[in-house]
């Protein structure tokens, strides 16, 4: 058989090969959809799923509860303590020897000598009320301070967000990925069984080389070995989705590719670093913390100071046969000074040393923040490079891929050749697509870094 007639036969064999690629998506995905819950989530309610469900969330809002319940214990040393204290005593009856006339018993209003009473029983109560007038500036700087942490730990939930939120964005970006690989193996191994199936036929007829046959059911091999991995990553990233968003294990999540396609307004890096500087929840809580030191250094030099208070108190008492005490209130004002001041020195110094500390974090944490403002504002820029890049990728695969159609249709090249044209087109097209997510990603983390993404997001 002459080769122009094995060329035509392959030509008739392959002609659905082209249909049969595109309309794989369509016949899969309703089917599997069908099976199990498919829900499409855009990337802000995604987000909004994420920060609700947060337990990462939920446990920093928690820690700025407790911070606020300090500041009211804080708060509360300023009020007067008040201390109610009360005894029954049992009392046995004791020998009792005298040596004075003065013990031995006393007359009554008749000139009779009286014994002395047996006491066998005692109550009394005491209530105290001390209320602090001066304590050094310790109650109020214990306050201030109580007030900086509580103004820092919010800040650290602000900042928790922001990090869940980019979180949320790398993981809806990775699916995305998943998504489109899993995509574009399934129509490579469409096509490469589409291929197997016209090289077997040729084979039988004694048109083809078996050797040439079993390379292409080896490249099919591959390829399905392929897909059960890309398989296995879409399905722990939509798993790992889930849990984030508070979903069901088995709901699959369709992301929105128009996500992909927005358009991002720039800065220039010294306005990305001043934003930072700004914005930065962490960089104003350490600024907190500072003060919160600060604050810190005189309740620590508070000690060598007395501590001046408003006292006052109620004594009640009932000795049966002897004695019943009522109504005997005192009122005063009490100091107390520690003389051992000196013990307050280590403490101060130690006070001065968190504060240094303090201002040592911040100096690192911005020049922290201006290397990773450029690393992260490069890479946003490699990213959209790279799409330049991959969209002249996809125009000469198109054009490729018209070429070879042109010959194939004059016979001068085989299915093959046209069927690798055509997948070169899908496979730019694919490399596009995530190059677009990439630069979303990168973008993102660009925000984070400076700060604003929560504003800029929603």
């Amino acid at each position: 058989m002459s080769m122009p007639l094995v060329k035509h036969l392959i030509k008739i064999f392959s002609l659905p090969a082209i249909t049969f690629i595109f309309l794989m998506p369509g016949i899969i995905v309703p089917f599997s959809a069908q099976s199990q819950n498919v829900r499409p989530l855009s990337l802000n309610e995604t987000i909004d799923m994420s920060l609700k469900n947060s337990p990462a969330l939920k446990a920093s809002s928690e820690r700025n509860i407790q911070a606020t319940t300090r500041v009211r214990q804080a708060l509360d040393n300023k009020l007067p303590n008040i201390n109610v204290s009360g005894s029954y005593l049992y009392l046995a009856n004791p020998t009792i020897s005298t040596k004075a006339k003065a013990l031995g018993g006393g007359t009554d209003s008749a000139g009779n000598k009286t014994a002395i009473p047996h006491i066998h029983q005692a109550m009394y109560g005491i209530l105290n009320l001390s209320l602090p007038l001066y304590a050094g500036g310790k109650i109020r700087y214990g306050i201030e301070s109580a007030k900086y942490l509580e103004q820092a730990a919010s800040l650290d939930v602000e900042k928790d967000k922001e990090s869940i939120i980019l979180n949320t964005i790398n993981a809806y970006v990775n699916l995305y990925k998943a998504e489109v690989t899993v995509g574009v193996i399934k129509d490579n191994l469409a096509q490469s069984r589409h291929q197997d199936s016209v090289f077997s036929r040729l084979e039988q007829n004694g048109l083809l080389a078996r050797n040439d046959l079993l390379k292409s059911e080896l490249q099919t091999s591959n390829i399905e070995l392929t897909l059960l991995d890309a398989e296995n990553n879409l399905k722990i990233a939509n798993v790992n989705m889930d849990l984030m968003i508070g979903l069901p294990e088995t709901t699959i999540i369709q992301t929105d590719v128009t996500e992909f396609d927005k358009k991002f307004s720039e800065k220039t890096i010294d306005e990305y670093e001043q934003l930072a500087l700004q914005n930065r929840k962490d960089v104003l809580a350490l600024s907190f913390r500072k003060k919160a030191a600060t604050s810190g250094i005189a309740i620590a030099r508070a000690d060598q100071y007395p501590t001046l208070a408003l006292t006052g108190g109620y004594i009640a008492a009932n000795l049966p046969h002897l004695i019943t005490i009522t109504n005997a209130v005192n009122v005063g004002i009490g100091i107390q000074y520690n003389l051992s001041f000196w013990k307050s020195k280590a403490q101060i110094a130690e006070a001065k040393s968190k504060e240094k500390e303090l201002i040592a974090d911040e100096t690192q944490l911005t020049d922290g923040i201006k290397l990773h403002i450029n690393q992260d504002f490069e890479n946003y820029l490699l990213s959209k490079r790279k799409i330049d890049v991959y969209k002249k990728a996809v125009a000469q695969a198109e054009e490729n891929y018209r070429i070879t159609k042109n010959k194939y249709d004059n016979d001068l090249v085989n299915t093959s050749d046209l069927l690798e044209a055509n997948v070169s087109v899908l496979q730019s097209k694919i490399n596009l697509a995530v190059a677009k997510a990439d630069v979303l990603l990168a973008y993102s983390k660009l925000l984070e870094t400076s700060g604003i993404i929560e504003q800029t997001i929603n």
